[in-house]
């Protein structure tokens, strides 16, 4: 690793990246960007096999998620300072091949505790890998082709957390749980060598930089606090819980504390200045609020077709993953439509198109076909790309060119805190509507025992009781989910009111200054 950058530093700069040299590149940055998103998600459907395999409760695998996403969002936002110390260059190549070599640790794990501390380690490099994917992308494409770079760095991330589910099944039931991480390994060597040898020589400027200890500190305890709380939350009835609670007051502690001292530091580690910007502040706040409530839906929806229509992991993965096929046809259209209207017009469109399809799941009940299913989620596409696109594109075009690099990984820390957010409230709220409506519907019911009765003519009593019973827990959870539709449904109507909060870009969107 010490002779690659040694030899970034040594090499001459070469001319601007054109032709098939240009698209492998941006294939193998986007790649990057595509498996460190899909790790979020690719060892969801797969915690009951590897605790089982370890010989640990799953209440103790779900650590395998929480342990990386608790150290990806601590370096997310340290990827400013990263860049200004090492290089934007240096460190996405050195956190691109460390990814693939702990991949493998992951794979070879031999214990929970083996397990967790490769998660962390995973989630420590594959944080940078995000903003800093989006930031090279900008940097190899020309300025006047700048919106294509931000169309595959959205494309990477929105198909990201959909096919991890799917994958993660597809391996977990065929090859083993060992190869959801020894197979993304392969893919990230190879890589990760493409960048290597397509980027050498480019310009990979770098700047002094302190190390702000206190401030890092800081940071690292206001968000594991946070992060554990969001997770392990519902699995302690939340505040009923004295864990959580001193998780909660150390989070509010440490975020206060942080904001104190990093507004007041002269080299902070995180500079929190560009949220002065108004274009940046309201495009991360939507991009947040958007993208929490689509990542609540693709969480609740495969948790609902698996726990109330019997559906596999795989199958409920395909049912998600519809959404990528339409959203493939639609983003050059995006991205040429970007720089002809008004992308805050762009942005509120796609948001209330992805309201009107949640909303569309309303009229859902236990008799919907996987067709029938299949149309909202396969519109979903274009309405998610015209989402992605342009508030990427206005977050990093309305701060100072020096600034952009701090804006992509605060734009995504923001969008990753909105997720863990959304991810925790959709879940507690589903499963707390679920026993309330159960509890409202066992009430209403003033002629149960005469429904058991009847049952009971082709069935034992006991069976027929238990047959009423589950009758009315999946009644409860499918009005449940059609409540957590309503929210979401609202969620992006509020988001889609945010971005015009920012004032119009005059004209094209310019990102040149990722160049």
């Amino acid at each position: 690793m010490a002779n690659v950058l040694t030899a970034l530093r040594a090499s001459e700069p070469a001319g601007p990246l054109t032709g098939a040299k240009l698209l492998l590149a941006a294939v193998a940055i986007g790649l990057g960007n595509f498996l460190v998103v899909l790790d979020t998600s690719i060892a969801n459907v797969s915690v009951s096999t590897i605790s089982g395999s370890l010989g640990v409760s799953s209440t103790q695998g779900t650590w395998v998620i929480t342990s990386y996403a608790v150290a990806e969002a601590i370096t997310v936002p340290l990827t400013g300072w990263l860049t200004k110390r090492f290089g934007a260059q240096r460190v996405f190549i050195t956190c691109y091949l460390a990814f693939a070599v702990i991949s493998v640790f992951c794979g070879l794990a031999s214990s929970l505790g083996m397990l967790i501390a490769g998660r962390v380690l995973l989630g420590f490099v594959g944080g940078p890998i995000m903003p800093l994917a989006q930031i090279l992308l900008l940097r190899i494409f020309p300025p006047e082709k700048a919106t294509q770079g931000t169309v595959i760095w959205a494309m990477t991330t929105l198909v990201g957390p959909i096919a991890g589910p799917i994958f993660g099944g597809i391996i977990c039931d065929n090859m083993g749980w060992e190869w959801i991480f020894i197979l993304p390994a392969t893919v990230a060597a190879v890589g990760g060598a493409m960048v290597v040898i397509l980027l050498k020589g480019q310009p990979d400027p770098t700047e002094p930089a302190m190390i702000d200890k206190i401030g890092f500190a800081l940071l690292v305890v206001w968000v594991a606090a946070f992060q554990i709380m969001l997770d392990e939350g519902r699995n302690h009835d939340w505040f009923a819980s004295a864990e959580i609670r001193w998780l909660a007051v150390i989070a509010a502690i440490g975020f206060v504390a942080f904001l104190i001292w990093e507004f007041t530091e002269k080299h902070p580690v995180v500079d929190l200045r560009v949220f002065r910007h108004r274009g940046f502040t309201a495009a991360a706040l939507t991009f947040a609020c958007g993208f929490g409530a689509f990542f609540a839906s693709i969480v609740i929806i495969p948790l609902w077709l698996q726990q109330n229509m019997g559906y596999t992991s795989t199958w409920s993965g395909y049912a998600t993953g519809i959404m990528g096929v339409l959203a493939v046809v639609a983003s050059p259209l995006v991205g040429i439509a970007v720089n002809r209207y008004d992308p805050r017009l762009i942005v509120s469109i796609g948001l209330l198109g992805l309201g009107a399809m949640t909303a569309w799941r309303m009229g859902f009940n236990q008799d919907v076909t996987f067709l029938q299913m299949a149309w909202p989620t396969l519109l979903t596409g274009p309405f998610m790309v015209m989402l992605f696109v342009p508030v990427s594109g206005i977050a990093i075009a309305s701060v100072d060119p020096q600034e952009q690099v701090n804006a992509a990984g605060l734009a995504s820390f923001m969008r990753t805190m909105g997720g863990a957010i959304a991810t925790s409230v959709v879940q507690t709220g589903w499963s707390d509507a679920a026993r309330e409506n159960q509890t409202e519907l066992a009430g209403a019911m003033q002629n149960g025992q005469a429904a058991i009765d009847s049952l009971s003519n082709s069935m034992s009593t006991d069976a027929a009781t238990a047959t009423l019973t589950n009758i009315v827990e999946a009644q409860s959870v499918m009005l449940a989910t059609l409540d957590m539709f309503a929210a979401i449904t609202l969620c992006f109507a509020l988001a889609a009111t945010v971005i015009w909060l920012s004032p119009k870009p005059k004209g094209p969107i310019d990102t040149s200054g990722g160049h």
